[in-house]
């Protein structure tokens, strides 16, 4: 895991270019991109909402919630967390919210994209609803998974979907330094894989060197 976390830092860009991923200046996507499809295969839409879930059941399955982390001193829940099983409650819905702009309202394979809760919040709380990476844990080894970042910003936390070797789809994150390579790639080897680790008897997505999470998408009617 120190590797992961030498990565992360390598990764880290020194020159942020801000007005390269403002929502001011999209950048556009390649005519063959390929639409995420939801679990009824219909294609994402920015302007929806879905849950995260499993493509496993028992106790691998379980969607992805927005919990409180522990002994965090935030001011609103910032945990990004899946729960033990699919016989539960219903996760906590998001938005994906692409960085191209001339595809209309759909997500794709290989775009550069934030995540948000969408959920109803107090003003207070309302950046606490879109994804970020967060600091090496040195008791977990990686770097989990929270919320507090911004949306369209050059030091905001850039996350692709891709297709699962297994089922379903997986999440990777990309560092800055990554998407200044080369925005729109399916050469992923700057992107960390999204996975799961356990914290204080919960699972917290957290970024991982091998087996992501294998996850489907499920829209909120």
């Amino acid at each position: 895991m120190k590797c992961l976390f030498l990565l992360c830092l390598c990764l880290v860009p020194i020159v942020v270019f801000s007005s390269t991923f403002t929502s001011q200046n999209p950048i556009n996507l390649p005519s063959d991109a390929t639409p995420v499809l939801d679990v009824t295969g219909k294609e994402l839409d920015s302007r929806l909402s879905y849950r995260i879930i499993s493509t496993f059941w028992g106790a691998l399955g379980g969607d992805v919630y927005l919990g409180k982390s522990p002994n965090s001193d935030a001011p609103c829940a910032n945990g990004i967390f899946r729960y033990n099983s699919d016989v539960g409650p219903s996760g906590t819905p998001v938005r994906f919210i692409g960085s191209s702009s001339h595809f209309g309202q759909g997500i794709f394979e290989i775009e550069l994209l934030n995540i948000q809760f969408s959920i109803s919040t107090s003003k207070l709380c309302v950046s606490y609803t879109i994804w970020k990476v967060g600091d090496y844990d040195a008791s977990l080894g990686t770097m989990l998974l929270e919320t507090g970042g911004t949306i369209g910003q050059a030091d905001s936390s850039w996350f692709k979907i891709v297709k699962s070797s297994q089922l379903g789809y997986n999440l990777l994150y990309c560092p800055v330094t990554s998407t200044m390579i080369c925005p729109f790639s399916s050469d992923d080897q700057f992107c960390l894989k999204v996975g799961v680790v356990h914290q204080n008897g919960k699972i917290r997505l957290a970024l991982v060197k091998e087996h992501p999470l294998d996850i489907s998408f499920q829209q909120v009617q």
